[in-house]
């Protein structure tokens, strides 16, 4: 058994331009943090090759670093409708890539201004019909668009996937984990204030969560208060002492439940990370 609790980053852009330069060694402090499994979605169909190239290069050093392919929310806007097809033939050709485990990160964003509302929803509910279409779990980006995105859900038939960042209310919550999802939480959580997603920490079913650390973006408490504004995977075991501590439950324990629940709802995932060393508490 390993000494440490084995961590997994179930959302992170390790293709973001404030990594560029200085990957190497954002992967070895992740590797010297026990963090052996990292999820990287892509955002646009542009980026496609960098994220199947980014987990195959890296791979040896994260064993679990595995890829989705979608188009973000945020980018549908400079999207064109050949890029559905883009991703269609972009992921019948990496169904035989064990890296591969899904699509995402696909989503609505009502928080954003000025973003089109018509174009997200084409993009996502286009990118919803290929999951059901090959049966792949997706990572959703659901800012202020919880109900939106629960009533596309329920149109198609599609295997669950993980609402990342989820801030909604308890009722949202139960429905997307009806639906099969998990919910992902990371450093929003480590704040005292965000008193409604310590809550949702605190009391949903453990089963139903994950957890992330989105970097470069979101990062956690201490971080802010040092001046730091970025984030990385390596901060992801202390982002998961922190959330454990808010259920008051045990670090490893805390650890192995997270990683059983993304190995769950993304099987693709799993079957990749059967043999990682050191998995004896977190299977």
């Amino acid at each position: 058994m390993s000494k440490y609790p084995v961590w997994i980053d179930t959302h992170c852009h390790l293709d973001a331009s404030e990594f560029a330069g200085r990957l190497p060694s954002v992967i070895d402090a992740a590797v010297e943090k026990n963090v052996k499994a990292i999820l990287l979605p892509a955002v646009r169909a542009a980026d496609f090759q960098k994220v199947r190239d980014l987990s195959h290069q890296y791979g040896q050093n994260i064993p679990g670093l595995v890829y989705t392919l979608g188009i973000h929310p945020l980018y549908s806007s400079d999207s064109q409708e050949r890029d559905i097809a883009i991703l269609d033939q972009q992921i019948s050709q990496s169904l035989s890539d064990p890296r591969f485990v899904g699509i995402g990160e696909i989503g609505l964003d009502y928080f954003v201004e000025n973003l089109n509302s018509q174009k997200q929803e084409y993009f996502f509910n286009e990118q919803l019909a290929l999951a059901q279409k090959y049966q792949l779990p997706v990572i959703l980006h659901v800012r202020r668009s919880q109900d939106a995105i629960l009533k596309c859900l329920r149109k198609r038939t599609i295997p669950g996937g993980i609402a990342h960042a989820f801030n909604g209310s308890f009722q949202q919550a139960e429905q997307f984990i009806e639906l099969g999802f998990k919910l992902g939480f990371g450093g929003a959580a480590t704040y005292e204030r965000a008193l409604q997603i310590r809550r949702l920490v605190k009391e949903l079913p453990l089963e139903s969560m994950v957890i992330e650390t989105d970097s470069p973006d979101i990062p956690p408490a201490w971080l802010k208060a040092e001046g730091i504004t970025f984030n990385e995977p390596a901060f992801l075991p202390r982002i998961g002492k922190e959330l454990a501590l808010v259920r008051g439950a045990d670090e490893a324990d805390f650890a192995s439940s997270v990683w059983g629940n993304a190995m769950q709802v993304l099987p693709r995932w799993s079957a990749l990370c059967t043999d990682i060393p050191g998995l004896n508490q977190a299977t």
